[in-house]
């Protein structure tokens, strides 16, 4: 006798038609519980909590005691300056380009001889992160071509209002360097914006100091100003 296909209820009108129920294999079934395991049942979601019961409570007194945070976490971004007081942001926006949340605006300025915030043509001129949109990932420290951006361990970023959460370049600025002069100011003379980035530059010379003193002479950071030799690359007038 010819096997009769399995007769599926008719479904009403607008009624999604849900295939036949089928048993799963014996060896892909759930293991069936014992009288024991059965009447435990209940109780069974409670074992952590049961199992936690007796054991040491641990209180943390925040905000008088505050635990540290681990070396490279991702908490408040800063703007980094160089030795002399230079900024390192050149205002490419390539932080803003890689941030996923859109929480990064960027817009650069050319520098100018009376007006040289940054080492090279241009500097950041505005800069905001919203940290009402920020996920704290790091990528935007990741594609920052003059290590400028980079994150501190400050985590405390809570406030009354919206818009004090949308900090501007100078709530983002490092402090200034000790002995180093405010920006703007001629870069060290003989110098290029490799020799920044390479590191040769180890603070103000005497050049800048009188640049700071002829055009700027009230600025507050010639009280402590320490002057060093101009590196021996922009001496020579070469490049390792």
């Amino acid at each position: 006798m010819a096997d009769v296909p399995e007769r599926r209820p008719e479904t009403a009108p607008g009624e999604v038609q849900r295939p036949a129920h089928r048993e799963l294999p014996a060896e892909l079934a759930p293991a069936k519980k014992g009288a024991l395991g059965q009447m435990l049942a209940p109780v069974a979601g409670f074992g952590v909590t049961a199992s936690s019961m007796f054991r040491p409570s641990v209180t943390e007194d925040y905000p008088f005691v505050k635990t540290p945070t681990q070396p490279r976490y991702h908490g408040r971004h800063q703007l980094n300056r160089y030795a002399d007081g230079l900024e390192k942001c050149i205002g490419c926006e390539l932080c803003a380009w890689a941030c996923p949340a859109d929480a990064i605006l960027v817009e650069g300025g050319d520098n100018s001889p009376g007006g040289q915030y940054s080492p090279g043509e241009r500097y950041g001129r505005v800069y905001q992160i919203n940290y009402l949109r920020c996920i704290f990932c790091g990528l935007c420290i990741e594609a920052c071509p003059t290590r400028a951006l980079t994150m501190t361990n400050e985590f405390e970023l809570a406030g009354p209002s919206r818009e004090g959460l949308i900090y501007e370049k100078q709530d983002l600025l490092a402090p200034l360097p000790q002995g180093a002069l405010a920006a703007p100011h001629p870069m060290v003379e003989g110098t290029d914006d490799d020799d920044y980035y390479r590191g040769d530059v180890t603070g103000p010379t005497q050049a800048q100091v009188d640049w700071m003193r002829e055009h700027r002479p009230d600025d507050p950071s010639l009280e402590d100003v320490q002057t060093v030799e101009a590196p021996t690359t922009a001496q020579s007038g070469g490049h390792r």
